[in-house]
């Protein structure tokens, strides 16, 4: 959930570079080959040579512009998308670049590519690749009222439809984190699933009802998200100054050790490179709303999975109930695969809570449970190949509409 927390206390407020070079909006839908030589080339793919198309301006229903990045094939491949879809969805206060931020042999984003899967890759509301508006800028208010249920509702929706529009082919779903609430809340939409053949999800989050992460939890004791609201602050960017004071605030109080901030947050995490923290810096955290914020700690208090509390008069208007409808897990189709993969030391997608979200759903997912990973090993282990993406690809495979041309 709240992940990437970390690097606010390592050093955020010195500047960072971006991930993706910026992209200049006439360059639309350009296509770059090899060595960086355009600007629209990620700077995380420079040492390898893939295929790397960015597509800009996928417009939500309520007005936000998203970025897709598209990866067609491997390093040996050709661009021909007939590889299977599979679409991947970062978690909270990260981007598309988490699925690229090790070697091209550690990323599950290069590893599915050099497996013939037609990669591409989302980035939600709020993150640096996906701050456009169709009326608002960043500096509104109104630009930053949302949760992780609009993301779901709205912005899920209107990249798969793109992606589903291009391809004419059912897509693989892959979330880490934040972006299996996105998907299990989405996948109880039919006009979502319609578009999904499968879906594997790392550390699967629908209930929070037994998260031991004491970070989070001192976070949620303080209501640091009700101050944050009635403060003012809308837009939670950890590379701020502000974002900066927030962490000093919960860290020099005595409540919490952050001598090792990253297992207060996340748990312990058995196999994150720590020597490669000054890289991370370079690409994470990106911001998130403080409503988001809100919303994921109104699943800690009152351990629900459901759509965001507006208090009674605010529930009565906008759903016509006093309390928020919940997201029936039991109303995700029997017949959509699902793959968990989740672990003994997450302090935030917690085993109980994994067991719930297991027992509620119709269908029975095929699971991956490594005793010994923490929340970022699903997708930063330097292990993660061989001990999650293996079993995860198998998956993929099985479900895949199209053919599979693999360069390993």
């Amino acid at each position: 959930m709240a992940e990437i927390l970390f690097w606010s206390q390592l050093g955020l407020c010195r500047a960072s570079k971006l991930c993706f070079s910026r992209p200049a909006p006439r360059e639309e839908n350009a296509i770059v080959v090899g060595k960086q030589r355009n600007k629209l080339r990620p700077k995380l793919m420079c040492p390898y040579v893939y295929l790397y198309q960015l597509i800009l301006k996928v417009e939500t229903d309520d007005g936000f512009l998203l970025s897709l990045q598209h990866i067609p094939h491997g390093k040996n491949g050709v661009a021909d998308n007939t590889g299977p879809p599979v679409f991947l969805q970062h978690g909270l206060f990260q981007g598309g670049d988490t699925w690229f931020i090790n070697s091209a042999e550690q990323s599950l984003g290069y590893i599915l590519a050099d497996n013939g899967f037609d990669v591409w890759i989302g980035n939600v509301r709020g993150t640096r690749w996906s701050k456009g508006h169709s009326t608002f800028t960043v500096h509104d208010k109104l630009f930053w009222d949302w949760s992780w249920q609009e993301l779901a509702e709205y912005d899920l929706l209107a990249m798969l439809s793109y992606v589903y529009t291009v391809r004419q082919s059912k897509i693989l779903y892959v979330g880490h984190s934040q972006g299996t609430i996105m998907g299990l809340a989405a996948f109880t939409l039919p006009e979502i699933t319609k578009m999904i053949s499968a879906a594997a999800l790392l550390c699967p989050i629908s209930y929070l009802d037994h998260v031991s992460a004491s970070f989070v939890l001192r976070a949620v004791g303080m209501h640091l998200d009700q101050m944050l609201l009635t403060m003012g602050f809308h837009q939670l960017n950890f590379r701020s100054d502000m974002g900066v004071q927030i962490v000093d605030s919960i860290c020099d109080d005595g409540h919490v050790d952050c001598n090792d901030l990253l297992s207060s947050i996340t748990g312990e995490n058995c196999c994150f490179n720590g020597s490669r923290i000054d890289h991370y810096l370079e690409y994470e955290p990106h911001p998130s709303s403080t409503k988001n914020l809100h919303h994921l700690f109104q699943m800690i208090r009152k351990g629900t999975f459901a759509r965001y509390d507006y208090g009674l008069w605010g529930n009565l208007r906008r759903y016509g109930k006093l309390s928020p409808p919940p997201f029936d897990l039991s109303s995700i189709p029997e017949s959509l695969p699902m793959w968990m993969g989740y672990g003994g030391l997450d302090a935030l997608a917690d085993v109980t809570d994994v067991a719930r979200t297991v027992k509620e759903l119709r269908s029975t997912p095929e699971l991956l449970y490594i005793s010994g990973y923490g929340h970022i090993d699903f997708v930063m282990s330097v292990k993660a190949k061989d001990d999650v993406y293996v079993d995860l690809m198998q998956f993929l495979r099985l479900r895949a509409n199209g053919s599979l041309h693999s360069s390993y």
